[in-house]
């Protein structure tokens, strides 16, 4: 690691396939203004997009960060962004602004999450080695924090991101998969446990006013939830609310995508729940305290619920809840291998409802500690 990537042609390809900036041009009307005595970092990463799991990445790298570096956030919601973090922030589909805030900058961090996979489209891998890749070209120190890497199916998107990576002064992963990935590219990455398991927890406003026990449900949409799947695990949420008397809490980590779900199985459920959004990460965990148990497709959900001592059971939709599951031990199933009754899934959730435990509290302890290793490895490259 530690490679200068000197490659402008292949900095402006990368930017321009998702910005078309003339960067020629911007460069021109830009002057460097560098004060080391007031160093900066850009925070990159899919910010401003209101999906919780990232936002509580975010939350959780500000709160890493030594006093002495001022973070500039590239965001999708700049105005939302600024609120809630009180922090300095950049249009992340500006190129101007973008280009400047690198010149202001000693750092650039991709600041955790699966930035680089190309299941979803190339976009993504595209927009984030080509934003790595021009910071790396105009000489900040780059850093790979947190990142879970892949699936990269496409040959291109493996390159972009081997050529980046060993760009960086510092690379941490959060699963063994993503590590072994970069050691056959030749880079030693940090691993360590998501940085969520450290993230501060705040208290839901009304949270303990609403009936309880409660239970959390949340769902996202999937090529893998098909309508058949969804109106069986509907039943069986019913099913289960119903033996239990518990009051489910239907949790849309990312609202513009979620919502119509949790809404939907709202609607079997009348006077029994209720569709809580909250767009503050730390609220988000804080949630959990007040949860005896969650039924979760989305990975920080998992993360989230178990760092507060509250019972998971998983619906995998992708390896990197899967993979959490086997290293934390989360009963569930895959997603596409979900029993075909509905009396055989709501079984399965009442079992582990009266019998199940939360994850030992030493466990937890063991996780959080070790998910500080990410602070580590900031405070040790900004300390270069």
């Amino acid at each position: 690691m530690g490679r200068a990537i000197a490659k402008p042609i292949y900095c402006q390809w990368l930017l321009g396939f998702i910005l078309q900036p003339n960067l020629q041009n911007i460069n021109q009307q830009l002057t460097i203004n560098k004060l080391m005595s007031d160093r900066k970092a850009v925070l990159c990463g899919y910010y401003g997009k209101g999906n919780g799991g990232d936002e509580a990445l975010l939350m959780s790298l500000l709160q890493m960060l030594p006093d002495n570096i001022e973070p500039i956030v590239l965001s999708g919601n700049p105005s939302a962004t600024s609120q809630l973090y009180n922090v300095a922030i950049c249009d992340r589909s500006s190129t101007f602004t973008i280009l400047k805030a690198l010149k202001e900058s000693d750092f650039f961090i991709w600041g955790g999450g699966s930035l680089m996979q190309d299941v979803t489209s190339i976009a993504s891998p595209v927009y984030y080695a080509g934003l790595m890749a021009l910071a790396q070209q105009q000489g900040l120190k780059t850093i790979a924090w947190a990142q879970g890497i892949g699936p990269l199916k496409r040959s291109i998107t493996r390159w972009m991101t081997k050529e980046v990576l060993q760009g960086c002064l510092g690379v941490s992963v959060r699963d063994s998969a993503s590590a072994n990935l970069v050691i056959d590219w030749g880079i030693s990455p940090l691993l360590a446990p998501d940085p969520v398991w450290t993230l501060a927890s705040k208290p839901v406003k009304g949270l303990w006013d609403l009936p309880a026990p409660r239970v959390a449900v949340v769902l996202r949409p999937h090529p893998l939830l098909t309508a058949e799947r969804l109106k069986l695990l509907t039943q069986a949420i019913k099913t289960f609310q119903q033996a239990t008397n518990t009051f489910i809490l239907l949790v849309p980590f990312q609202p513009t995508i979620d919502k119509g779900i949790a809404e939907t199985i709202a609607q079997q459920l009348p006077n029994n729940s209720k569709v809580l959004s909250l767009s503050d990460p730390r609220e988000l965990k804080g949630l959990f305290t007040g949860v005896e148990m969650v039924i979760g497709m989305r990975l920080h959900s998992l993360i989230m619920a178990a760092a507060e001592s509250c019972r998971c059971f998983a619906l995998s939709y992708d390896p990197k809840v899967s993979q959490l599951m086997s290293e934390i031990n989360i009963p569930g199933w895959e997603l596409s291998q979900i029993p075909d009754k509905a009396e055989a899934i709501s079984k399965a959730w009442l079992e582990y409802y009266a019998n199940g435990e939360a994850l030992d509290i030493a466990k937890i302890e063991s996780l959080k500690d070790r998910a500080f290793l990410h602070r580590d490895l900031l405070q040790n490259i900004f300390s270069m």
